[in-house]
């Protein structure tokens, strides 16, 4: 009798069983505590050469997003007063991971590991409507100001941005709304200090721990009117500002300080360098955008101006730079532009062989508030650019630029910047007996790059 009862007990639990497995076709997923998740397969596929993974029905998604630039650069500095060194270097080695999931969400980490060191660039977070037209960000990104800051140095026409790139800020936490027309685009968000470097991470972290002192914060807001945008042609007009104030990611606290290179990261000397600025209060910058397309041709603008508030009874220092830049393609390729950005994106190959680019930039920057008393020095910038894109993952990049800096433009002291009236070089701006405009070093400079992202 017991084991006529086992038995009917024993397939009592197989019909259960089997009932169960029936009325479920999908097979129950652990993650590794034991947690029942939710599985779907994905699609598996190299776009452009870049691996992709995707569910069929488009709400998550996965792909990499790496670079790496190999760049070199020779200078014509045979009149110039500080010898500058020929040399190359990986100017960028990026690693980048991207996420759509549940439709709406998206996220990105990227690190930079050029230079032997690790920078993270973005490290952020980003709710978009269904609707398509409104997002949010929320981490470590670029704020939303600069059309050429904002472009992704993959799609930049030069080897370098121009030298008024420095002005327009980078990536730092906060948070930021984006409102995306056809006609118009509108940002807007609250940003607080770069977490790039470890130096700046550190200097933060002092200034905290030692001082209790306020992170510092800044308001950016950009807009963007398309009057003219199809497939073909666009016509970009923008306008931005931000108001800044001392951020404790800097060395110095309550200081601001513009220095730069002169379009090269082969040539390590600064010419331009306002030094620390002291006692400020806050900063302003604003800017001017003009850019447009049509076919294979392109034109792309911009003007910032850089107010500066200082306590104490110190006079404001007004800074400023702009620059010019024209592009063409010579195979038969076109300029795309993205709405969403507000900035010009990967180009159109005319050819299964690829695509020939050429392009010019001027560009110019002040970096001198006589009023102030303020020489941080200026320059010109010409420069004549050739690019060939292989393919949409490798892209050879030949850059000749010319470069005229006026006499204060000695590197915060450190150079020569002409002779005095014994004929010896001299890094005093003041004791330069050359004619006015003649001060200052000028040179050539060839770089080439060797790109490939995937």
């Amino acid at each position: 009798m017991k084991n006529k009862l086992y038995i009917l007990l024993v397939a009592m639990m197989l019909l259960s069983i089997g009932s169960f497995a029936q009325n479920n076709d999908e097979v129950v997923t652990l993650n590794q505590y034991g947690q029942e998740v939710e599985a779907v397969e994905l699609n598996t596929e190299a776009r452009n050469s870049i691996l992709t993974f995707e569910s069929k029905d488009k709400n998550y998604k996965f792909w990499f997003d790496n670079r790496v630039y190999f760049d070199g650069g020779m200078f014509f500095d045979k009149d110039a007063y500080n010898p500058i060194g020929n040399g190359v270097t990986i100017r960028r080695a990026r690693v980048a991971m991207k996420v759509i999931m549940h439709k709406n969400w998206y996220g990105e980490i990227d690190f930079d590991f050029s230079g032997s060191a690790t920078e993270i660039k973005d490290a952020y977070i980003k709710y978009t409507t269904d609707a398509g037209d409104l997002n949010i960000k929320a981490g470590h990104f670029r704020e939303s100001f600069s059309m050429e800051t904002t472009t992704t140095s993959r799609y930049v026409n030069f080897i370098e941005r121009s030298l008024m790139s420095k002005f327009a800020p980078s990536r730092q936490l906060g948070f930021q709304a984006n409102y995306i027309k056809d006609t118009y685009l509108l940002s807007g968000g609250v940003h607080f200090n770069n977490q790039g470097s470890f130096e700046e991470v550190e200097w933060s972290q002092d200034a905290n721990k030692d001082y209790g002192t306020d992170e510092g914060y800044s308001f950016t807001g950009r807009a963007v009117f398309r009057p003219i945008l199809d497939a073909d042609k666009v016509i970009h007009i923008g306008v931005a500002a931000s108001y800044r104030t001392p951020k404790t990611d800097l060395e110095v606290p309550n200081s601001y300080r513009f220095s730069t290179r002169s379009i090269s990261n082969v040539n390590r000397k600064k010419y331009l360098d306002t030094d620390d600025i002291l006692n400020v209060e806050n900063n302003t910058i604003y800017n001017v955008e003009l850019a447009g397309a049509y076919k294979n041709m392109m034109f792309q603008s911009e003007y910032i101006g850089n107010d500066i508030s200082r306590t104490n009874g110190l006079s404001n220092v007004n800074l400023n730079g702009f620059y010019a830049q024209a592009g063409i393609l010579l195979s038969g390729g076109k300029y795309n532009y993205n709405k969403n950005e507000g900035e010009f994106t990967q180009v159109s190959l005319g050819s299964k062989k690829g695509e020939l680019e050429a392009a010019f930039r001027f560009d110019y920057i002040d970096l001198n508030d006589q009023n102030a008393e303020i020489y941080g020095g200026s320059a010109n910038a010409y420069t004549l650019g050739l690019n060939y894109h292989f393919n949409y993952n490798v892209k050879f990049m030949l850059d000749y630029s010319y470069l005229d800096h006026d006499r204060y433009a000695n590197g915060k002291g450190k150079l020569f910047v002409g002779s005095d009236i014994n004929g010896d070089l001299t890094k005093d701006p003041t004791k330069v007996v050359d004619a006015e405009g003649k001060g200052g070093d000028d040179y050539g400079q060839l770089q080439f790059r060797i790109e490939l992202d995937f």
